[in-house]
């Protein structure tokens, strides 16, 4: 049924139509219990609780596969705003950002003028930028790219997903650029010639992932709401020294909240993974389809008044 759930959730993410929709409904499906509000300012007051709680934060303006110019450079100016009024509000946050959002199915020299000016603007105000992964037809464009701007700038990391069999060789591969690595399973459908499709399978390359980038030397964002990930990872800094600020647990906002102040109480970095805009249906979906117990916020939006 787990399967079955997931292959439905992911087909619905893909759906225009019921994107459409979403957009008028918005919240009475439970898009508020796991994303900041529809525009950066609406997310302002959470992060700074999310502060105070004792939690950094990474936002993410929600969007993907732009087919439009215009569409990619307003994408590219909200990412602009949002990092100037994390200076402004002095919030701990970094930002994250689809290339797709950015003009990558449209041109690589688009993609690329935007990721500068939010680069170039980010390096300005000390704030990092990390560069989701999407689906497996658009990894190497992003790690192309990943590495073309990592030569420039610092504050820059990038997704692994651990689903995917290239991902081992890509780790060694951008060893040299000293990579900020959020490590993940991955939330796509993806058939089996490039994906593992098996669970147990997606576990232990996650595992294989996070030992090699931490014994690298490398940053790295262990970015799973799995317990024995976690715990694989506490094990695995404490038998090799590896100290705290070398690397941190990332989770979405609004899923394991308990877990999240659990480990913050024990003295580890842990970051919110907070999206907003209006573009939250297919975002959603995905969520589905990783944890069938999220279906309840589906169901409690749909039934409240």
């Amino acid at each position: 049924m787990e399967v079955i759930s997931k292959r439905f959730f992911l087909y619905l993410s893909n759906n225009k139509l019921l994107d459409r929709l979403a957009k008028r409904w918005g919240s009475r499906f439970g898009a508020d219990k796991i994303i900041g509000g529809e525009t950066f300012s609406h997310a302002i007051p959470l992060i700074r609780q999310l502060n105070h709680d004792g939690f950094q934060v990474t936002v993410d303006h929600l969007g993907e596969f732009v087919n439009s110019v215009d569409e990619a450079r307003k994408h590219a100016q909200e990412c602009l705003q949002s990092i100037c009024s994390i200076t402004h509000h002095q919030l701990d946050s970094e930002v994250s950002v689809k290339l797709t959002s950015l003009g990558l199915d449209i041109s690589h020299e688009l993609v690329m003028e935007n990721m500068e000016l939010i680069l170039s603007k980010a390096k300005e105000n000390g704030i990092t930028v990390t560069i989701d992964m999407e689906d497996s037809s658009r990894c190497n464009a992003t790690l192309e790219i990943y590495k073309t701007l990592k030569q420039k700038y610092r504050n820059v990391g990038t997704v692994i997903q651990s689903y995917l069999y290239r991902s081992n060789e890509d780790v060694d591969d951008l060893q040299s650029y000293a990579p900020y690595l959020r490590l993940v399973k991955g939330a796509y459908k993806e058939s089996g010639k490039v994906a593992f499709l098996e669970k147990r399978m997606v576990d232990e390359n996650l595992k294989r992932l996070i030992k090699k980038n931490l014994l690298n030397g490398h940053y790295t964002a262990v970015a799973s709401h799995d317990d024995a990930m976690i715990d694989y990872t506490k094990e695995l800094v404490e038998e090799h020294g590896i100290p705290r600020d070398r690397f941190e647990f990332q989770m979405l906002f609004g899923m394991r909240s308990q877990l999240q102040t659990d480990l913050v109480k024990e003295g580890y970095t842990v970051r919110v993974y907070l999206p907003y805009g209006e573009d939250w249906y297919g975002y959603f979906m995905r969520r589905l389809a990783e944890r069938p117990e999220n279906i309840a916020f589906a169901i409690k939006g749909i039934f409240s008044k």
